[in-house]
């Protein structure tokens, strides 16, 4: 896989993490979403904000693996990580077990706030009206086999940004681990009303046992970060809300 030049951190193109394994800082709302490539499969970690930014993906990865996009995680359910799903016709995809009854109760609400947050009340509209809910619900962990040596493991690491957060961890040198939301970079974590804030730093603990010392960790929103960084998250998170 070849990826497009640029800085590390930048907010546009594709930087490599490691063989097989990109993400993209989206420019709105600098939303993160990745790809892992396997012999069989390509995997997309979240879809954006909108359809069409959602269909930019899909071209983009496409040029960028010369293969069609195969399976979907989603981090969780607010709308600037799976409002773009609905350009992904026949793709398989996968979240936390309750997430398809977040996304059915609060589709409209997601839509509200994606106006809120400053995106196109159309598209919102039509993406919360074509919104996907996921096929396949992870209950705890999932191995998602995508061939060849590629095996990624889909986990719930317990409640925090969300009640349904959901991890994407890619073993290798180095592991990389796509953290979704429970971790920020390019601003103080966010604990919205379908947070648990006092299981967050739990959350947290979790992830760095999966990722490790020497693991790439991608925050929802940001650069990417290495342990220390998320360990100083983590510690914030439990002065500022307690821990369970």
């Amino acid at each position: 896989m070849e990826t497009t030049p640029t800085a590390p951190g930048s907010p546009g193109g594709w930087e490599q993490l490691a063989p097989g394994v990109a993400r993209r800082r989206l420019p709105f709302l600098d939303v993160t979403v990745g790809v892992v490539v396997g012999d069989d499969g390509v995997l997309l970690v979240d879809t954006g904000s909108s359809v069409p930014e959602g269909a930019g993906l899909r071209r983009e990865v496409r040029e960028l693996t010369g293969r069609d996009v195969t399976h979907i995680a989603l981090t969780h359910g607010h709308f600037d990580h799976v409002f773009g799903t609905a350009a992904f016709e026949g793709v398989q995809v996968f979240g936390e077990m309750t997430l398809d009854t977040y996304l059915g109760r609060e589709r409209f609400t997601l839509g509200l706030d994606a106006v809120e947050h400053g995106a196109g009340e159309a598209e919102s509209a039509q993406a919360a009206e074509a919104l996907v809910r996921p096929g396949h619900l992870v209950d705890g962990s999932y191995e998602l086999d995508l061939g060849g040596d590629r095996q990624v493991l889909l986990v719930h690491p317990g409640e925090g940004h969300t009640t349904h957060d959901l991890v994407v961890v890619v073993p290798g040198t180095p592991a990389v681990v796509f953290c979704g939301d429970l971790v920020e970079e390019s601003g103080e974590p966010q604990a919205g009303p379908d947070a648990a804030p006092h299981a967050w730093p739990a959350a947290l603990d979790r992830l760095l046992l999966l990722g490790g010392e020497t693991a790439l960790y991608v925050p929802g929103h940001g650069a990417v970060v290495d342990a220390r960084f998320v360990r100083a998250q983590r510690d914030a998170l439990a002065a500022r809300f307690g821990s369970a």
